[in-house]
């Protein structure tokens, strides 16, 4: 991770690596935080934030979900800060980490009276997967470690402690030497990958798993919105497992990898391995967007 000047903790910027925090911090030891991950890229009017505004109602939304009351700061102050951050640090490209977390002076299970901290990194942070992985794909496991339960609050929040199974999973398709993880849920069905959602293209339609079994990803939604754009038919629909390999082509999404495509599943090569039509057109479409050039989408872009 290379080091900028500033976090913004608690309403001030503080020097990086004075941006510490107490050993008995309640959220240290039992997980009870909430994040979100948001890009940022250089265009040629600014650095600009892609879809702050989804990512700061979705970060509201999941302390909601899990029941932190009376935070310390509002949407529109989150918000302002985000750029700062960005302003601050003087960076052009990169990613942003806000978290809410419950601080320091009290411990046990229960969180009344718990002091509810906000901090706000960025960061100059390349693609997520690698140059190569971008340009010709990357290896995929189908991991035996299953998905939250729709049933769970978690499958629909940014929690940090729900984050452990997507952490086994990666690091055991990394000792296997593949690059990722796709998860099923309890009945075998695809979900998503370890941070990433999951698009199969077949005989020219997009097909990616439905929302209830899936965190609903912001890159997850612009993609859908993106390929109807270039007249693709988007379906959500349940995926089997045996489903993957008969796929024309693969490829995930998400907001630290962008859009990856994935060049085998188990051993197994999709298509010719590579980047397939569909893939590639969504992938340029994605960049011009981020990097301001698609001007129907400019709102979703928030200049510092």
């Amino acid at each position: 991770m290379q080091e900028v000047d500033f976090i913004w903790l608690n309403g001030k910027m503080v020097p990086w690596k004075e941006a510490t925090t107490h050993f008995l911090t309640h959220s240290l030891h039992y997980g009870t935080a909430v994040f979100e991950g948001i890009r940022f890229y250089k265009t040629d009017k600014g650095p600009a934030i892609f879809r702050l505004g989804d990512h700061v109602k979705r970060l509201f939304e999941s302390a909601k979900i899990v029941g932190m009351k009376n935070l310390p700061f509002t949407e529109e102050q989150v918000f302002d800060a985000i750029k700062l951050v960005v302003k601050e640090n003087k960076l052009e490209s990169g990613y942003i980490r806000p978290l809410f977390y419950y601080g320091y002076g009290k411990m046990g299970m229960d969180t009344i009276g718990a002091k509810i901290d906000l901090g706000i990194a960025a960061w100059p942070w390349g693609a997520y997967h690698g140059f190569e992985g971008v340009q010709n794909g990357i290896s995929m496991k189908i991991s035996s470690i299953v998905r939250h339960s729709k049933n769970s609050p978690f499958v629909h929040s940014k929690v940090s402690g729900s984050y452990y199974k997507s952490t086994f999973a990666k690091m055991d398709a990394l000792d296997s030497g593949f690059d990722e993880a796709i998860m099923l849920d309890a009945n075998g069905i695809v979900a998503e990958c370890t941070g990433e959602n999951l698009f199969l293209v077949k005989e020219g339609k997009l097909v990616t798993p439905g929302e209830k079994e899936i965190l609903v990803g912001i890159t997850r939604d612009s993609i859908m919105q993106l390929a109807k754009d270039e007249g693709i038919e988007v379906v959500e629909s349940v995926i089997e497992k045996e489903q993957l390999n008969s796929a024309d082509e693969c490829f995930i999404t998400g907001t630290a990898a962008e859009i990856v495509p994935v060049g085998s599943i188990e051993g197994k090569t999709l298509g010719s391995g590579k980047p397939g039509s569909i893939t590639s057109k969504l992938q340029k479409a994605y960049s011009d967007l981020v990097h301001g050039k698609n001007e129907k989408r400019i709102k979703w872009l928030d200049f510092v």
